[in-house]
This record gives C-alpha cells, structure tokens and sequence, in this order.
C-alpha cells in the first residue's frame, strides 16, 4: 500500500515539474489534491490502457526501433487529460510528446531514490 501511494506521489511530483518546465504548453493543476487525482488517474491509465497499446502497437514499436513509445506516452498524457476533465491538458501534440518524456524521466529518477524495491 505504501509503494502505491509513493507511486502516485511521484506521478504528481512528475507531473508538476512537466507542466512547470513546458509551462503553456501542459497546464496540470497547482493544489496538491488535483494533482493527486491527476497523478492516480494517470497511473490507472498506464496501468490498464497502455500495456494494451502496446500490445497492439507492437509491430509500429518495433518497425521504429522503439520510438514509438513516446508517441505511445504522450497519448496516454493526452488521455489523462481527458479523463481529468481538463486536469492535465497539453496545448498540442508536441507539448504532450515533451511531456511525455519528461514525466517518464523524473518518475524513473524519483523511482530509484524513493522507491524500495522487494
């Protein structure tokens, strides 16, 4: 229970700093509640919807080295944001793709620090 909630801190924390560095670009919400429904919504999200994507995104991921997940990220961005009801929100493409990538990194280095693994 305690790895989960960690989990969705570091989304939240992720988030914030995503959104804070793109600025216009990706607007999340500043109180710490709507980030954290922001964040747990996100992490359902990448629970349940993107291993199917990628599942079926297989042969595109594999034809384009791998790249393809960062569209696949900035997709599931995008679907966090409407989801949220405007919780998340990407101006375009692009911002999610950005996004996307920067959302993975700082959840990848919060990870190694916070996280306790078994």
């Amino acid at each position: 229970m305690a790895q989960l909630v960690m989990r969705v801190v570091i989304n939240a924390i992720a988030l914030y700093i995503a959104s804070f560095l793109l600025g216009d670009g990706l607007a999340a919400p500043r109180d710490a509640v709507g980030l954290i429904f922001a964040a747990a919504i996100f992490g359902v999200v990448n629970a349940f919807i993107k291993p199917i994507v990628q599942i079926l995104s297989c042969p595109l991921t594999i034809l384009t080295l791998g790249l393809f997940t960062f569209v696949i990220n900035a997709l599931m961005l995008m679907l966090t944001g409407w989801l949220t009801g405007g919780g998340v929100m990407a101006a375009n493409f692009g911002s999610a793709l950005i996004g996307g990538i920067i959302v993975s990194v700082v959840s990848m280095v919060l990870s190694w620090f916070l996280v306790e693994n078994d």
